[in-house]
């Protein structure tokens, strides 16, 4: 259990230090070394967790299974990464003026407590806590898209703000509506917002008021997915914050709200023993799949064009638990590894290749290869691996999802591929130029740092030849808590 206290709480002590730490690369040290700390005490917490099946922690405000601890890990590990590829990032941004020393404080310590908030989300087994984790992670990167501290970047951040802060507010409406009906069963106290009693107590809920409460649900926390049509946010938030907030966005705090969303239909499914919850997340994942798709292919700036791509990836995961099969839950559980190692990995090459070309405009943005070809490379591989090519594992993900829907609901199989089709064309067609077009004369020399790049699609390959056989368990285990309650 100590193990779970030292994951949480290194996040929150080391923003804390952060934001006092003056030196840059001091405080860029300290960044990956408090990451790395959170990291191992979550592999730690995570071989604990998986030895007893479910574990909970100070009294019953902590509660630990397959299918969280499982994310603990992943936001634990693309969180380190980030921070070693943000150490040349923002201290080029801080070298050309885009920053200054007081911001960059303010960039490490916001960038912890995101992480901390992102980890009590995944792990508090209140509803209630869930809710103000996730506000707390929104704050927090608030701040971060509003860096830069202009005219854009300050409009994106309050459009992120607005927008999500509706959303929220629907999704705490839904949690007092969840309230409403549990307290009759479980009393007026904590025990009314413990996800575990709610659980186990889910066929003693009143049906109606719980499908109700899912509908205000699905569009607070699908708000936070990205889930169309809740999703102008992200594209700003993305184009005009930091590079490693684009990362950690797409490959951590989607990933929460999608959890949540999860959480919920889990309870609704035993209080209402229909597909109701199920049909809803499906129908929201397909028409924001679609819709994604075919924006990506309008785009003109990199960073706005690959959000677009990670609204289609969050609306594959979305549809995939809707189906409620446990072979979608296992093909969307997979996803959701793939899509956060690799989603994060491209967002790396792009601030690389960003702060080179100096410009976020595809239209400028040529001969990538030529200039640095790691960077080059990257992004072609990073692109291929996340349109679904083999042996990529994001293709296995969309196989097995494919194969999950032919067998649950074969008529939508065709507008599934429809969708991956369109988007895999939009990206090849923007990415080709970038990467093989003339040399551009206004290229800079940066300091990259290739390592995060190399781990990620080394591991995003690696899950596409063949899933280690603890890893595999890991996923079993979670697809069989999901879907324990479908019908």
């Amino acid at each position: 259990m100590n193990f779970f206290v030292a994951t949480l709480l290194t996040p929150l002590i080391g923003g804390l230090i952060l934001g006092m730490v003056r030196p840059p690369r001091l405080a860029a040290r300290i960044n990956v070394l408090v990451s790395s700390l959170t990291f191992t005490f979550s592999l730690f917490l995570a071989f604990e967790v998986l030895g007893k099946n479910s574990i909970t922690a100070m009294g019953s405000w902590f509660y630990l299974d397959a299918y969280n601890v499982f994310l603990v890990a992943l936001t634990a590990f693309v969180g380190m990464t980030t921070t070693i590829f943000s150490k040349p990032y923002m201290q080029h941004e801080l070298e050309i003026g885009r920053v200054n020393e007081r911001r960059l404080r303010l960039y490490h310590s916001m960038y912890q407590l995101f992480q901390f908030g992102m980890l009590l989300g995944f792990t508090t087994n209140n509803i209630g806590v869930l809710w103000v984790s996730l506000e707390l992670a929104t704050l927090a990167t608030v701040l971060l898209v509003s860096l830069y501290r202009t005219p854009a970047s300050i409009a994106a951040a309050w459009k992120y703000f607005i927008l999500c802060g509706m959303g929220i507010a629907l999704a705490l409406f839904g949690t007092v509506l969840v309230f409403f009906t549990s307290s009759v069963v479980l009393g007026h106290g904590n025990e009314a917002l413990t996800w575990s009693l709610l659980y186990s107590h889910a066929s003693e809920l009143d049906p109606a008021v719980m499908s109700i409460a899912f509908c205000f649900l699905m569009v607070g926390y699908g708000t936070k997915v990205g889930l169309v049509p809740m999703h102008a946010w992200l594209p700003d938030a993305h184009g005009e914050g930091p590079t490693p907030v684009s990362a950690v966005l797409s490959g951590l705090l989607l990933n929460l709200a999608l959890y949540a969303l999860v959480r919920f239909k889990m309870i609704v499914d035993g209080s209402t023993n229909t597909d109701m919850a199920g049909h809803i997340m499906m129908g929201f994942g397909m028409v924001s799949l679609l819709v994604a798709a075919m924006s990506l292919n309008k785009q003109t700036d990199i960073k706005r064009m690959f959000s677009f791509s990670s609204i289609e990836h969050m609306a594959l995961m979305t549809f995939a638990f809707g189906i409620g099969t446990p072979l979608a839950a296992f093909a969307a559980l997979l996803h959701m590894t793939v899509h956060s190692l690799v989603k994060s990995g491209i967002f790396f090459t792009v601030g690389h290749a960003a702060q080179m070309m100096g410009t976020q405009k595809m239209a400028e943005i040529r001969g990538l290869i030529f200039h640095h070809p790691g960077v080059g490379w990257g992004l072609l591989i990073g692109t291929a691996a996340i349109t679904g090519f083999p042996p990529f594992g994001v293709f296995m993900s969309e196989f097995l999802l494919f194969t999950a829907t032919l067998e649950a609901y074969p008529w939508l199989s065709v507008l599934l591929l429809l969708g991956l089709l369109i988007a895999m064309a939009g990206l090849f067609r923007f990415v080709q130029p970038m990467v093989y077009g003339d040399p551009s004369p206004q290229a800079k020399k940066v300091h990259i740092n290739m390592v995060p790049i190399y781990i990620h699609f080394g591991l995003a390959l690696l899950l596409g030849l063949t899933i280690p056989e603890f890893l595999a368990h890991w996923y079993h285990q979670a697809a069989a808590l999901i879907t324990r309650g479908a019908v």
